[in-house]
């Protein structure tokens, strides 16, 4: 309104923003695939679209040395504990779409982390299922979640010493820097694909502007 620009045009040129961020990430991943990477971690935050009753998850895998990420993907997924009583009477069945979702993650860096490179997250039931399928000779290790602090958004966790700490540092300022992500927001997701274009951004933005250039440092 301020700018006397239609809001449809807004729109147009997020998107297009977004698909050129894109075609960036992927040929930064393309020059990776030249010295895969021998160390990620990964898991994911949850948000939601419209109401709480239909949360999306965020799945986010993280080079541990740099703190660049790597990749992400968005899923839907059913309500969970007292929202799910709620979310059934509102709303038509939502289907858990995370597992669809990681394997096509996984998939999508096979060329970029290496057939033996160590996987390290929490213990969540079905990761070791999908990283065998895609990643049958990588190293799983899986770490104890802990609380979550009062800095970083909840991300950051009340331990010494955290093992998965660049990817809970990454959660965090997901958070910090993207309003529709904060924890108490007027500013809320409407549809998944507002949110892929977004976080599409935010991750060029993240990679070349947030985090060191260390990547190629490893051995």
């Amino acid at each position: 309104m301020l700018l006397r620009v239609n809001q449809k045009t807004v729109a147009r040129r997020f998107r297009f923003i977004a698909s050129e961020a894109r075609k960036s990430h992927t040929l930064w991943l393309e020059s990776l695939a030249k010295r895969p990477l021998k160390s990620v971690q990964f898991d994911d935050l949850e948000t939601f679209e419209h109401t709480k009753c239909k949360p999306l998850s965020v799945g986010l895998v993280v080079e541990p040395n740099s703190r660049k990420i790597i990749g992400f993907q968005v899923s839907r997924m059913p309500a969970k504990g007292v929202l799910a009583r709620i979310a059934r009477k509102k709303y038509p069945l939502r289907k858990d779409q995370r597992i669809q979702g990681w394997n096509r993650l996984m998939k999508r860096l096979i060329p970029v982390v290496a057939p033996d490179a160590e996987w390290k997250s929490d213990d969540h039931p079905f990761y070791p299922k999908l990283l065998r399928l895609n990643h049958p000779h990588a190293t799983y290790i899986t770490v104890k979640g802990g609380r979550g602090a009062i800095t970083g958004q909840g991300e950051l966790k009340k331990l010494v010493f955290d093992p998965i700490f660049s990817l809970n540092h990454s959660c965090a300022m997901l958070r910090a820097n993207m309003n529709r992500l904060f924890r108490k927001t007027w500013c809320t997701t409407k549809t998944l694909r507002g949110l892929v274009d977004h976080l599409s951004v935010y991750v060029k933005f993240h990679n070349q502007r947030i985090t060191p250039d260390l990547i190629h440092q490893q051995a």
